[in-house]
């Protein structure tokens, strides 16, 4: 499938979960902590564009974030069984509830549950 060709969640989750490889047993915790690392490895490229040591290259950020989409993907797949669509499912949620907190003036602020 080509770049072009990724219109939905769904067509990204079908097509990353065909290379997916990691130990049922202990997948929640690999995909986790997978997602973290590949996060991390996006906030130490900004890093050190801020310290200097680099030029800003997008390409290599949106690799990065390609890298994390991949984990979130297979994460949303694991705890979200029953959707049809667990990375959309996902989305929605965060959707919904920043668009509550948004209504009550509380997206500024600390918390989950503001």
């Amino acid at each position: 499938m080509e770049e072009s060709q990724i219109k939905s969640f769904s067509d990204y989750a079908a097509e990353a979960h065909k290379t997916a490889i990691y130990p049922e047993d202990k997948a929640i915790e690999y995909l986790a902590l997978g997602l973290a690392g590949e996060a991390g490895e996006v906030a130490n490229k900004v890093k050190k564009i801020i310290r200097g040591d680099k030029e800003i290259n997008l390409e290599e950020i949106i690799d990065e974030l390609g890298d994390v989409m991949w984990y979130l993907s297979e994460l949303s797949r694991l705890v979200a069984k029953n959707s049809d669509s667990p990375l959309a499912l996902v989305a929605s949620r965060n959707i919904r509830k920043l668009r509550d907190r948004a209504e009550r003036g509380m997206i500024k602020g600390t918390g989950d549950n503001r």
